[in-house]
């Protein structure tokens, strides 16, 4: 608008002049005043709407929060549309619009000014607001909002008003009390703290999990600002109602029904749920039936094509599949203070550990590869193991004080396969300061890649389950650890425990990370990361499924070469079922 003010300056000039002369004729100042209107029209015309120097603002930036509804401040996008936008600086050319990487997102929006035609102007994701929100540091929740479906009833809170029907052997309805922590424990033998400790069942975590997401501080009511979205659905407590007597099409029905709820949201368009994810408490196997005969274990939630978008959190993950991802078993600690965690680590620390190892559990007779016949009878012959054996009726295993005094009062803590390849005692043990020993990496190491360091000689102790049916000495490979050693690796444990168990969902720990923030932030990051790709339009085309255990071990940038876990899990699918060497 420049050329226009100064035309308008000069006519201010000419009026001056005619002032201090003699008075013109009428007819040649409407002429000279003529003149001047149609000179201003002429340049006008030219220096506006001719496409010159002057010329509407068509920045991506400006688009960007236009379409989204927020002119206001721009500029607060400006670092995530740079790292959106491929860098054509030296051949000063807008880039072109990124085109979407899956067949599952949506179309990108391309803005538009009323009237006009706008080129090289960037293409938007629904997903943009949410990421936008990243930059805005006057916001405690910025990246970090967490959207929650709320489900129809009957995919949550209906089936703890049935829970006498959850579990065929055990009634579920003492564990789900408390926000899903079970009964109190009472501390007559001042094994536990004087607070913060429950009878909490090692599958209650659809339920814990639920109500600690209700205490999240960053929750939110609008969608697209969400990083991440949440499905209370008690995926857990749904499959261990049906797993013994019924049929797979009841086993399936709530699944399905679940699916055929997503689908049809707003929310489940903006990324085809890969945005999405939800929490069962038991392992993942209950949720990959491989076949549709009635034999046939567990339901297939997670082979249905929509739940293959979200991300599953389950204790126990698939080393050959990607769509889910392992968190801790719940202990019997859930404190709503981080003194309570504090007071505990301290105490944990000063402990004098009379017990080399121990270990508590059972044999498998039934199962010819298992070494926890020869675990049991090492313990039985060593004079400075324990044992507390589980198969004898009224088993102290049974017993949560019993279980944690042993663990306690030992310095290694054995871990071997149970039924599957992890335990809930893996966690009660750390949780006790105890030094796990883990002899397959399918129990801990390729499992929980978010809540335990990469390096696993800091906390834990491998010894291949190879090495104990040569009949090993146990006692022997432990007791050649320095003293030092131990130390360390024990205050590494200890060091730990916050981080391993989920707090009272009725309240939040102020300064500590729980296994549940840990969890929480970790998807953020998933989907963050995701949401970056697809705008860069870069995709993945080299990913492995059946080697994703190894993903999660290395750095971005490795490569999945060779492993020192390979024979461990060497065997791929075969007509679609998972084996392992073990």
């Amino acid at each position: 608008m420049r050329r226009r003010q100064s035309s308008v300056v000069e006519s201010g000039g000419l009026m001056d002049k005619w002032k201090g002369k003699n008075q013109p004729s009428r007819m040649c100042l409407i002429a000279s005043l003529s003149a001047l209107f149609w000179l201003g029209l002429f340049c006008f015309h030219f220096s506006v709407l001719g496409g010159g120097s002057v010329a509407l603002d068509t920045s991506p930036q400006l688009l960007q929060a236009s379409f989204n509804g927020d002119s206001s401040n721009p500029e607060i996008e400006i670092g995530l549309e740079r790292e959106a936008m491929v860098d054509n600086s030296s051949k000063h050319e807008t880039p072109d619009p990124v085109q979407p990487t899956d067949e599952n997102l949506p179309p990108p929006v391309k803005p538009k000014i009323k009237g006009r035609t706008t080129h090289h102007t960037k293409q938007t994701y629904p997903f943009m607001r949410a990421l936008r929100t990243i930059d805005n540091k006057s916001d405690p929740c910025g990246g970090r909002y967490i959207y929650v479906h709320d489900l129809p009833p009957r995919f949550n809170s209906d089936m703890l008003k049935e829970c006498k029907t959850l579990s065929l052997w055990t009634n579920m309805c003492k564990f789900t009390t408390n926000g899903g922590l079970g009964p109190p424990l009472d501390n007559t033998d001042g094994v536990f703290s004087n607070t913060g400790w429950y009878a909490t069942n090692q599958f209650a975590v659809d339920v814990i999990f639920a109500n600690r997401m209700k205490q999240y501080e960053c929750l939110t009511k609008d969608s697209s600002l969400a990083a991440a979205i949440f499905v209370p659905f008690y995926a857990g407590f749904d499959v261990a109602r049906y797993l013994w007597g019924h049929n797979i099409s009841t086993r399936d029905s709530a699944s399905l029904a679940l699916v055929d709820w997503l689908v049809k949201r707003p929310e489940w368009s903006i990324m085809g749920g890969k945005d999405h994810f939800l929490v069962a408490g038991r392992i993942t196997w209950d949720f990959r039936r491989l076949t549709d005969q009635e034999s046939d274990w567990g339901n297939k939630l997670l082979f249905l094509p929509a739940a293959k978008n979200m991300s599953m959190l389950v204790v126990e993950s698939s080393p050959w599949n990607a769509n889910d991802y392992g968190i801790p078993y719940p202990t019997y600690f859930h404190p709503a203070r981080d003194d309570d965690v504090i007071i505990w680590q301290e105490r944990m620390r000063k402990l004098d550990r009379k017990n080399l190892f121990c270990f508590a559990g059972a044999p498998r007779p039934d199962n010819l590869k298992s070494i926890r016949g020869q675990i049991i009878e090492q313990c039985k012959n060593s004079k400075v193991g324990k044992l507390l054996e589980c198969d004898l009726g009224e088993s102290k295993c049974h017993s949560p004080s019993s279980i944690m005094q042993m663990f306690q009062s030992s310095l290694f803590c054995l871990q071997p396969q149970g039924d599957s390849y992890t335990r809930r005692s893996a966690f009660d043990s750390m949780l006790a300061g105890c030094i796990p020993v883990f002899f397959h990496p399918g129990s801990a190491y390729t499992q929980y890649t978010w809540h335990l360091p990469r390096n696993y000689s800091e906390y834990s102790v491998f010894i291949p389950e190879d090495d104990v049916r040569r009949n090993i000495s146990i006692e022997e490979r432990l007791g050649r650890i320095s003293k030092e050693r131990v130390k360390e690796m024990r205050e590494n444990v200890i060091n730990l425990i916050p981080q391993l168990i989920y707090a009272d969902p009725r309240s939040k720990l102020e300064t500590l990370k729980d296994a549940f923030d840990v969890a929480v932030d970790a998807v953020i990051d998933k989907v963050t990361k995701l949401r970056k790709d697809v705008i860069k339009g870069r995709k993945d085309d080299d990913f492995i499924e059946e080697l994703s255990w190894k993903y999660a071990l290395l750095d971005e940038v490795e490569a999945t070469g060779p492993h020192e876990w390979d024979p461990y899990f060497s065997k791929p699918k075969k007509d679609g079922k998972s084996v392992s060497n073990s």
